[in-house]
């Protein structure tokens, strides 16, 4: 039977450093030579995957912006994505406008990735997103809202403290028609709320790469509750110690946490 392993990078694969220790990259590439299907599954982007997964060996497509997109990391191609109707977003604009929200707006216009915002309105968490990421090209500062909401939008993120963004959070988890996350950042004061097309996640985007792929089962690692999904839909699943505690409750097993390579070696040990 062929399995596909996939794991999820920040605070499972990544270190607290956000980085791939040389003994996972080792390890995991070594198995990957053997025939080991592997790939990681991420709510970044795949600029910003690809810069701390640099020198991890993944010859299949991977999964980004928690499951909108599967791309070829090799190539950039975009092999499947999720994005808002007209009529969503139009929504979602309404919402955010009328609640104080303060977003990145995620999308594709004229054909080229994008990350808009309204520039002088950031926040210490937005600036801090931004200035880690310096160089970024997807970036759009913009300087109103005329053209926030412009193109094929499909993902949206506010970055600001719990109480700011927890009445958008009981707005849009009661709306059927999207997905929406809200959680802290690792190692970081700030939260995370982000808002995605109903059908966006980790685990529909699994299901299409199984197909794709034409593997028979999935096991899958992680640490955060946007991980919860993808442990419901796969064969095994393991919570690295540092995992969120609903995780935990999922997992098949708790492995060694993202700092101790937890990861790596229960891939060596069941295929080394």
């Amino acid at each position: 039977m062929q399995t596909l392993y996939v794991t999820d990078l920040d605070g499972t694969l990544l270190n607290s450093n956000d980085r791939i220790s040389q003994y996972s990259i080792q390890t995991i590439n070594g198995l990957v030579a053997q025939g080991m299907q592997f790939t990681y599954a991420t709510a970044r982007s795949l600029v910003s995957a690809s810069v701390v997964a640099k020198g991890l060996s993944t010859t299949i497509p991977v999964i980004a912006y928690n499951g909108a997109l599967i791309v070829n990391p090799a190539t950039g191609e975009v092999i499947s994505s999720l994005s808002f109707t007209k009529e969503e977003a139009r929504q979602i604009r309404e919402v955010l406008q009328g609640n104080g929200g303060n977003p990145l707006v995620y999308a594709y216009v004229d054909g080229v990735e994008r990350v808009s915002y309204v520039a002088g309105r950031e926040n210490e968490g937005i600036r801090r997103y931004l200035d880690v990421r310096k160089g970024d090209k997807r970036f759009r500062p913009l300087p109103n809202e005329t053209c926030l909401y412009q193109g094929d939008i499909f993902y949206f993120t506010c970055i600001a403290e719990r109480e700011e963004l927890l009445g958008l959070y009981e707005i849009f988890k009661e709306d059927g028609r999207y997905r929406c996350t809200l959680q802290q950042e690792l190692y970081r004061p700030e939260f995370f709320l982000e808002i995605m097309p109903k059908k966006a996640s980790k685990a529909e985007a699994i299901r299409r790469l199984k197909e794709i792929w034409h593997c028979d089962r999935v096991v899958s690692f992680g640490d955060a509750i946007n991980d919860i999904p993808m442990f419901e839909i796969s064969d095994e699943c393991y919570a690295v110690s540092n995992a969120a505690p609903e995780l935990k409750e999922l997992a098949t097993g708790v492995i060694a946490s993202n700092d101790e390579d937890g990861v790596a070696k229960w891939l060596s040990r069941h295929l080394g």
